[in-house]
C-alpha cells in the first residue's frame, strides 16, 4: 500500500549539522560520559577542521581517512570533510597495520585524521608508522612525500601534540586560521546530494576490505526519515548508540539523530556500567544496543534497573527471539524494532511495520523499508522464491552503494545491470510479507550433502536458559565435509557443560544440524571485526 503520508527532505551531510547550530544552537548534539557538544559548537569545531583541510591543499572531492575510537574530534572530523565535499574515509580502529596501509593505498587519501592521548587503549599513531615505514621520517608532516602511497600528503592529530610524522593540533589550528570561513561555506553549498560523501570499508571473505561507495543521498535519505517518523518520540529525540563510528550501524543513526535535531549518546569504548549511568543521567528515548553481546551487557549488570529507564520509548535490537522476547518483556512501554541492512545499502533497508505483533517483531525483520525495493531470487537460479522459501535477497533504491571502489570486477559481481544489489544474505518471506534472516550465503554449512544455516543452530541454542551468545562455524570433515560446532559464551553465574548443551539440542533439531564440539568463550573475548563476530577467526582457532 502506497503511503501518502511519508515524504523525504534530502540534505548533504554538511547542511544538516549548520541547520542544526541555527535552529537549536544551545541543544546538545553529541555526549559522551565526560564530555558534550552544542549544536553551535560542533558546528564550529567541524568548520575549524574544514579550515585547516583548506590550508593543507586538501580541495573538494578528494579523500580524507579518518581513524580513531569514538570520541567527539572523530565526529567533527568526519563533519569538516564532508562540509569541505571531500569523501571521508573512517578507518576500523580494529585494523592492523597491513590493513590499514592497504586502506591508505587503495582510497587514494590525501590527508589523514587521528588522535593521539597518552591514555589512549590503541596507539594509533604507532599502527600509522607501522604501516607507512617513511612515515616518521617524514621532514614536513603537512606535505609529505612518502614511496609507500603517493598520494597522502597530510597527516594530523585532532586531539594530541608531538608525535612523530604528524601535525600537531595546535598547528592544525594555526594553519586553520589562515583561511577565511566562508570558504568552506561556499565549498558546503556546492555539494550536491548525488555527491560521494564517504567510502566505507568493509571485510568479507576477500582478502581486502573493498570500500562501498555512498552517497549524501544513500547515507542520510533514509536515516533521517525513519528518524523522523518511526524513532523520535516527543520534542527531543534522545538516542543511545555504542556501536564504533567508523561503522554505518553507528554513522546512519548519528545522522538521523542530528536530523531531528535530537541529542546522540555515545562513548569511547562500551562499558555496561558506563553505558547505563549515561542513558539514566540523559533520559534516553531510544537505544541502538543493535547485537546480543550489547544488550547482554546492559541487562546483566548489577547496575541495571528497567525502572530507571522510564524515558526509553524505542528500542533497535537484532537478536535471536529468545533475546528479543526478553527485551520485550523487559521493557514492556517501549516499542522493539529490527531491521535488515548492511554497509552496502547505508545501512537500512528493511524494518518492522509499525503494525506487527510482538510475535513478529522476536521472529522476523521487518519488511522494506519506505522507497526500497526487495527480491528474494531462488538459489537454484530459476526466479524469485515462493513465500517461505529461502533464497538470496536483493535490493534496489535511493540507499545502495555506488560500487567498491576501484573494482570494477566485484562491483560488477554484486550489482547487475538493472540495479539490484546481490547481497549475499539468506532471507525468506512470510506469507504475510515479513523477511526472515538465514544467515550468510557463505555461512551455509555443507553437512553431508544437506544445507544447514548457521544461524537456525545459534538460534535454537539460544533458547537454553544458560545461554548468552551461540556462534556455529563449519569444521572440516573427511566424511561429511563439514560439521557444525558451536562457540558459546554463557550468562553470569550460569554453568552447562558441553554435553549438556548438545544433548539439548538432540531430537529437537535434525542430527546432522546438531554440534559435533562444543567450545565456551568468556565475555568480552570474542573474536571481533567491528560490531560482529568474525567467523573467520572461529574457524581458524578449530584449525589451529
Amino acid at each position: 500500500m502506497t503511503k501518502t503520508t511519508e515524504w523525504f527532505e534530502v540534505s548533504p551531510i554538511g547542511d544538516l549539522i549548520v541547520r542544526g547550530a541555527h535552529l537549536q544552537p544551545a541543544r546538545d548534539a553529541i555526549v559522551f560520559p565526560e564530555e558534550r557538544r552544542t549544536y553551535r559548537q560542533l558546528c564550529d569545531n567541524a568548520i575549524q577542521v574544514a579550515r585547516g583541510l583548506i590550508a593543507l591543499g586538501v580541495r573538494p572531492g578528494q579523500h580524507v581517512g579518518l581513524m580513531s575510537a569514538n570520541c567527539p574530534e572523530f565526529i567533527e572530523g568526519f563533519l569538516g570533510a564532508v562540509m569541505l565535499g571531500c569523501v571521508a574515509v573512517p578507518i576500523n580502529a580494529r585494523h592492523k597495520a597491513s590493513e590499514i596501509g592497504y586502506i591508505i593505498q587503495n582510497a587514494n587519501l590525501v590527508a589523514l585524521l587521528t588522535t593521539a592521548d597518552d591514555n589512549e587503549y590503541t596507539n594509533f599513531t604507532a599502527l600509522f608508522c607501522d604501516a607507512l615505514p617513511s612515515l616518521p621520517k617524514a621532514v614536513n608532516p603537512a606535505a609529505l612525500v612518502l614511496p609507500e602511497v603517493p598520494c597522502l600528503r597530510s597527516t594530523v592529530l585532532l586531539k594530541g601534540e608531538c608525535r612523530k610524522g604528524f601535525v600537531g593540533r595546535s598547528e592544525f589550528d594555526r594553519l586553520a586560521q589562515s583561511i577565511d570561513a566562508n570558504l568552506v561555506h561556499e565549498a558546503r553549498l556546492r555539494v550536491r546530494i548525488r555527491d560521494l560523501a564517504l567510502l566505507v570499508y568493509t571485510s568479507g571473505t576477500t582478502a581486502n576490505p573493498k570500500g562501498c561507495m555512498l552517497t549524501h543521498e544513500a547515507i542520510v535519505r533514509g536515516s533521517v526519515q525513519r528518524a523522523r517518523s518511526r524513532f523520535a518520540t516527543g520534542e527531543h529525540h534522545v538516542a543511545w548508540n555504542p556501536g564504533p563510528l567508523f561503522h554505518i550501524a553507528a554513522i546512519a543513526p548519528f545522522l538521523g539523530v542530528i536530523g531531528t535535531l535530537g541529542t546522540y549518546l555515545t562513548d569511547t569504548f562500551f562499558e555496561p556500567g558506563r553505558a547505563i549511568t549515561l542513558m539514566e543521567r540523559e533520559g534516553v528515548s531510544m537505544a541502538w544496543p543493535w547485537f546480543p553481546a550489547i544488550v547482554q551487557g546492559v541487562l546483566d549488570h548489577p547496575d541495571f534497573d528497567a525502572g530507571k529507564l522510564a524515558s526509553l520509548r524505542k528500542i533497535m535490537l537484532i537478536g535471536p527471539p529468545a533475546l528479543v522476547k526478553k527485551v520485550q518483556k523487559t521493557f514492556p512501554d517501549a516499542e522493539l524494532f529490527q531491521a535488515c541492512g548492511m554497509t552496502e545499502t547505508a545501512g537500512i533497508f528493511a524494518l518492522t511495520d509499525a503494525g506487527e505483533t510482538a510475535e513478529q517483531r522476536a521472529n522476523t525483520q521487518g519488511r522494506p523499508a519506505v522507497g526500497m525495493e526487495v527480491r528474494i531470487s531462488s538459489l537454484d537460479g530459476k526466479g524469485d522464491a515462493a513465500p517461505g522459501e529461502v533464497g538470496e535477497i536483493l535490493v534496489r533504491g535511493f540507499c545502495v552503494m555506488e560500487g567498491y571502489y576501484r573494482d570494477p570486477e566485484k562491483t560488477a559481481d554484486t550489482l547487475d545491470k538493472d540495479g539490484w544489489l546481490h547481497t549475499g544474505d539468506l532471507y525468506l518471506r512470510t506469507e504475510d510479507g515479513s523477511l526472515v534472516f538465514n544467515g550468510r550465503l557463505k555461512d551455509m554449512l555443507k553437512v553431508g550433502g544437506e544445507n544447514v544455516a548457521a544461524i537456525e543452530i545459534e538460534s535454537y541454542l539460544c533458547e537454553h536458559p544458560c545461554v548468552a551468545i551461540a556462534e556455529v562455524v563449519g569444521k572440516p570433515d573427511p566424511r561429511l565435509d563439514e560439521v557444525p560446532v558451536a562457540f558459546v559464551e554463557l550468562k553470569p553465574g550460569k554453568t552447562v557443560d558441553a554435553e549438556e548443551l548438545i544433548a539439548f539440542c538432540k531430537g529437537k533439531i535434525a542430527n546432522f544440524k546438531v554440534p559435533r564440539a562444543v567450545h565456551f568463550v568468556e565475555p568480552g573475548t570474542w573474536p571481533m571485526s567491528a560490531t560482529k563476530v568474525n567467523k573467520r577467526a572461529l574457524r581458524s582457532m578449530l584449525t589451529d
